[in-house]
């Protein structure tokens, strides 16, 4: 391989750079890592480290210099177009730099020195004595054969600089994915400096082991210092991803579990703000025309008015989440009956805020670049209790759970966990998967781990209404009915005993007759004892209704006013006070309505009414149809008269005036009932407040 020296002239900073390992991450459940890096720093000299392409957005926003003796000048790293801005203006591309004659060749014109010659460099060409590179001097061509380890020196240094930054661009681009980061600071004397900063981060993700007591588990009996409640062992780990591009050796792991905002926001892109474009504005063209003589001139038209559009551009900028913080829960020493499995080897401390918390190991840690590590974080007892859990109430049998109550001073995380048996015949025994959600201190959780198909559950729903007070207002009765909607649940533990918890729904206007132990997401709690025989249990709501009784039909318009002449009593009588229908429904209600409820006598009353009503109206039909029937005879008698002649028309006209008085003292006897009737309706609807 030949090799040849291009000296480009390029003034470096003499300043040294102390490259920070990282010596603390913080990792949030925002999916952000609070990393801090750490080292001794000499008098003058600079930072470095190298950080993520992606983390190069989150570390400019968030990064902080912790420097005691000094003063921090700025941080400098390359472009996000590392390549197209190192390039920018040379007469060079990347690809020219694949081999040294088409570099050269690419500096066509340029001034040089090599070999003991200076000119302008016209070719350059590979032989197998060397490079030969032809110049152009100022008396003609001369051509230099450069073998290895021969200078070709650029004499335009700043054109040097610009090539050798060029060059350092390509080496850079080859790890496009990280950038080189330096902070350059000035202080007298060497020092501790400490910079941290904030990163996207995969999720730290925390899983559980629990072990739980047998059901039916209780306290041993005789011991003064035995605990309360049987209690389970709850061990956390956390799944912890190093996706950062640095090692952590030996660092100190903070695991925060908390809901703080976080934004990402493109700082490192260039951003170029769209202006409005105006035109150049040039002298018009100069137009002479020739003069035709005198001729007359229109009234110039009004010129038009020429509007400038514009665009408003609006920029938001959100404010960036600060650093994670700390804190963990207690350890406490494992209890009698709980299975023996193996301490962590570290504990982690306690600290915790507003909203959060964190787990910090009290041990170093180190995780590799890109692996990937699940350490314990947490080894705690809680009191807990085993029950059934009935959420579904169409379901045969009920699920297997645990309730645990967080005893700790902090919150307890999401995660998934495993559940195993600590004693008897489920000692070591994977029992299900539990799912626990965020539990803060003193909070307690119900974890459903399988179901258990020894228990039988039947359920069935029953609805009936009862009347709890009555109204008589005008024109109506008012009801006050209670309705009740039941579900019996029939439980056939087979000998078991334990607590049952059922999750009944939320039915909004209706009052809830069952003890309510707690309500939330799942709705109304209601608990239980099994005593191991089957037992059934009703779970009632109440819900009152109010129902309103007309006892007059407002599209018949006034009672005093209906006339019975011109209106059809016979098709209409489901309508009317008496008629069949509204005395039977109202007797009804009566039937079914205790002796003790508040207006059942004013009930009563209305039915007795309805009673004289219906032998009102049933009178004035009867006598209305007496009328129709001497009405038809008045007309046959009317008819009569005017067909018959001599002696049959004394005849006809004598029985025309008897039909004639029948029937208006038919009539006169079909008003009376039907003003009876009515005067009889209108005092019913005047009974009532």
């Amino acid at each position: 391989m030949r090799r040849l020296t291009l000296a480009f002239l390029l003034t470096a900073s003499t300043a040294l750079a102390t490259e920070l390992p990282v010596r603390s991450v913080t990792l949030s459940s925002a999916g952000l890592a609070q990393i801090e890096r750490a080292g001794e720093v000499p008098a003058d000299g600079d930072v470095t480290f190298r950080a993520r392409t992606d983390d190069v957005d989150d570390l400019l926003r968030s990064l902080i210099v912790v420097d005691q003796a000094g003063t921090v000048e700025g941080l400098r790293l390359p472009a996000r177009d590392l390549t197209g801005e190192a390039f920018r203006g040379l007469p060079l591309q990347p690809e020219d730099f694949d081999s040294r004659a088409r570099l050269l060749s690419a500096l066509r014109g340029q001034e040089a020195e090599a070999g003991g010659a200076r000119g302008r460099i016209a070719d350059a060409a590979e032989s197998e004595q060397g490079l030969r590179l032809t110049l152009v001097t100022q008396r003609g061509l001369t051509t230099v054969l450069l073998r290895e380890g021969d200078e070709v020196k650029l004499v335009d240094e700043g054109l040097a600089a610009r090539v050798a930054r060029a060059a350092e661009s390509l080496a850079a681009a080859r790890a496009a994915d990280e950038r080189r980061i330096d902070i350059r600071l000035r202080a007298d004397r060497a020092r501790q400096v400490a910079v941290l900063y904030v990163a996207g981060a995969p999720l730290w993700k925390p899983s559980y082991r629990l072990l739980v007591p047998p059901m039916g588990a209780t306290p041993p009996a005789g011991s003064p210092t035995a605990p309360t409640a049987p209690q389970a062992r709850l061990q956390g780990w956390a799944v912890v991803e190093n996706a950062s591009g640095s090692d952590w050796d030996r660092i100190r792991l903070a695991l925060v579990s908390g809901e703080a905002a976080a934004f990402r926001q493109r700082i490192y892109d260039p951003i170029t703000v769209p202006r409005p474009e105006l035109p150049v504005r040039i002298a018009g063209a100069v137009q002479v025309r020739p003069d035709t003589g005198g001729v007359p001139i229109p009234l110039p038209a009004p010129a038009p008015v020429a509007a400038l559009g514009g665009r408003a551009f609006e920029q938001s900028e959100r404010a960036a989440p600060q650093a994670a913080r700390r804190a963990a829960a207690p350890d406490a020493p494992v209890g009698a009956g709980i299975a023996d499995t193996a301490n962590p080897a570290a504990g982690a401390s306690a600290e915790a805020s507003a909203g959060r918390v964190a787990f910090v190991l009290s041990e170093p840690v180190t995780i590799r670049s890109g692996e990937t590590a699940n350490v314990p974080f947490l080894d705690i007892r809680l009191p807990a209790e085993r029950l059934w859990w009935i959420q579904d109430l169409s379901a045969r049998s009920p699920l297997q759970a645990v309730r645990i109550r967080n005893t700790s001073q902090s919150t307890l995380p999401d995660g998934l966990a495993t559940v195993y048996g600590a004693e008897g015949n489920e000692a070591g025994v994977f029992l299900g998967d539990a799912e626990i959600r965020a539990m803060p201190a003193g909070d307690g959780r119900i974890l459903a781990f399988g179901r258990d198909r020894d228990v039988l559950v039947n359920q069935t729903s029953t609805t009936n209404e009862r009347v709890a007070r009555v109204a008589l207002r005008r024109g109506y009765i008012a009801l006050e009915m209670v309705r009740t909607d039941q579900t019996s649940l029939a439980i056939d533990p087979r000998g078991a005993r334990g607590p049952v918890v059922i999750d009944m729904p939320r039915r909004p206007g209706a009052t809830p007759r069952f003890t309510i132990v707690s309500e939330g997401d799942f709705g109304l709690r209601h608990e239980a004892m099994l005593d191991g025989s089957p037992q059934t249990l009703n779970l009632a709501y109440e819900r009152t209704m109010t129902q309103s009784l007309p006892l007059w039909d407002s599209g018949l318009g006034e009672p005093i006013l209906l006339r019975w002449q011109n209106f059809d009593v016979e098709q209409n009588l489901r309508r009317l006070p008496g008629g069949p229908g509204t005395m039977e429904r109202l007797q009804e209600i009566l039937a079914r309505t205790p002796e003790n409820v508040p207006g059942r006598a004013d009930l009563a009353a209305v039915v007795e009414s309805m009673g004289e009503l219906r032998r009102l109206l049933d009178d004035a039909r009867m006598k209305q149809r007496t009328y129709r029937s001497a009405d038809q005879v008045l007309q046959r008698a009317r008819q009569a008269a005017e067909d018959r002649t001599g002696p049959e028309l004394q005849e006809a006209r004598r029985k025309l005036n008897a039909a004639s008085r029948d029937a208006e003292q038919a009539g006169a006897a079909a008003d009376q009932a039907w003003e009876a009737w009515q005067r009889a309706v209108i005092a019913l609807m005047q009974r009532g407040s």
